[in-house]
């Protein structure tokens, strides 16, 4: 597995099912553009607001998951800065309100229980799915 260190974990750039290209767009084995970043994040830790933070409400992840994509179906909408950003599989505190920078957003789900071995990572989307390598 290819890595990249960033601000505030790590940015999986290759692994079995994915590659990275010369303009940093990762793609999947089927052809399907990788939409986003993963931060490595091991199952079970706190995720923190990297900015001052409000919550837009929670989001599913798979539109229709498998028996074990059920137990990481979720994330939570984000907007700051100018952002607007999806964090997948992350159980959040709540889904509505302000969080401040570096106040706990969520939990972790436990990525490795529906797919065992994969680096648990925590999926950074922008909502109008443009690349957010930049602000890392």
């Amino acid at each position: 597995m290819k890595t990249t260190a960033l601000l505030s974990g790590t940015v999986l750039l290759g692994k079995a099912e994915r590659w990275i290209d010369d303009e940093t767009m990762t793609y999947y084995n089927d052809g399907r553009t990788h939409q986003g970043l993963d931060i490595v994040c091991a199952d079970g830790s706190t995720v923190y607001a990297p900015f001052d933070v409000v919550l837009n409400g929670a989001l599913t992840v798979y539109g229709n998951p498998s028996t074990a994509q059920r137990i990481i179906n979720t994330g939570i909408n984000i907007q700051g800065e100018g952002l607007c950003v999806k964090l997948f599989y992350v159980s959040p505190v709540q889904t509505s309100g302000l969080i401040r920078k570096g106040q706990k957003i969520g939990t972790m789900l436990p990525m490795q229980r529906t797919y065992p071995g994969i680096t648990s990572h925590v999926h950074v989307q922008m909502c109008d799915k443009s690349d957010p390598t930049r602000y890392f």
